[in-house]
């Protein structure tokens, strides 16, 4: 089976797994470069290429922070989210979920108030100008330790911008254990915010489990690992919690040798939930619409296939309902118009 580009373009999508930083393309980049000149980061579109190479996930995240040190001031914040949402919605995103860590940003200088004001500005504009939802989950710079988990929560719970939904934990896994953020999480939750922590990328079935049990999640964070395990296969698809799959991501951070051996294929064929997402997806030289022709290739799916897979994201998003009745008949539009 094959489904052709012009169809995965033109689909209507929604995204539950992308990072803020992490989407910043090589113009937006080399435009926040140009502003601070004294960042090894190129200001050249064209050497990002070859800046963002790297070999394993230590590496990934180093070169990732040097571009979050480029996020100097509000303005800085503003234009990055803005021109993510404009790259967005080019690939006719209607909604999306972006992975937001404050800390990272607030610990370089920016006002967590001046923060979150830019993001929502950007957000409401957005919005207006481009028609594409966006909405925040604030996560835990996982490598930056507690610290960082209290600094996350309190922006997130006293300040808690309109747009936020959710609570992540993100960065590396290894060496990072999950059980120390337990407390943040009952709090984020009894605050009212969705649970959603990376967890099982690099690291095996252990770090899912400890997602479930402790901290709650109700939706995981690559979960690549889960397979490995059959308890945890039949527990999440007991309790219907998604995996949030980024196939290119996992090949280019080393977490799965090569597509052929992914555990995508796998999941879908033991029943568990799964949504289609990029990542970070300039760094690993890829974006929404090609990860929806990964997935189609590896599942070996039609446009109606597809077309299912787009729905799944919309449905287990924490978008409200008239969002989701909205983007889910422009799905139904556009499949019965090709």
């Amino acid at each position: 089976m094959t489904v052709s580009r012009e169809f995965l373009a033109g689909l209507p999508k929604a995204e539950l797994h992308v990072h803020h930083v992490g989407s910043a393309s090589p113009r937006i980049v080399a435009e926040l470069a140009a502003r601070h000149p004294e960042s090894p980061v190129p200001p050249d579109a064209a050497a990002l290429a070859e800046y963002f190479k790297f070999d394993d996930f230590a590496k990934f995240i180093e070169i990732y922070l040097t571009v979050v040190d480029l996020i100097k001031t509000p303005e800085d914040v503003r234009l990055l989210t803005y021109e993510v949402a404009r790259e967005m919605a080019g690939q006719n995103l209607r909604y999306a979920e972006l992975t937001v860590t404050p800390y990272t940003t607030v610990t370089r200088g920016i006002a967590a108030e001046a923060f979150c004001e830019a993001i929502e500005d950007a957000r409401v504009a957005a919005e207006k100008e481009l028609g594409i939802t966006l909405r925040w989950i604030f996560d835990i710079a996982g490598e930056a330790g507690l610290p960082a988990a209290e600094e996350t929560l309190r922006i997130a719970t006293k300040l808690r911008p309109e747009g936020l939904v959710g609570f992540g934990l993100g960065g590396p896994e290894i060496g990072v254990p999950r059980p120390q953020f337990q407390p943040h999480f009952e709090a984020a939750i009894a605050a009212g915010l969705h649970s959603v922590p990376h967890a099982g990328e690099t690291t095996g079935p252990e770090t899912i489990w400890d997602a479930v049990r402790l901290l709650k999640a109700e939706r995981i964070g690559h979960g690549t690992s889960a397979v490995q395990d059959p308890a945890l296969v039949d527990y999440l698809g007991e309790h219907r919690i998604p995996l949030e799959v980024s196939p290119t991501s996992n090949i280019a951070t080393r977490a799965v040798a090569s597509y052929d051996v992914h555990p995508l294929r796998a999941m879908v064929e033991a029943g568990l939930v799964v949504t289609i997402n990029s990542d970070d997806p300039p760094m690993f030289g890829t974006d929404l619409t090609n990860e929806y022709a990964v997935a189609a290739q590896l599942l070996e799916l039609d446009e109606a296939g597809v077309a299912d897979l787009a729905r799944t994201a919309v449905k287990v998003s924490f978008a409200e309902d008239s969002v989701k009745n909205a983007v889910l008949a422009e799905i139904d539009e556009y499949v019965a118009q090709v």
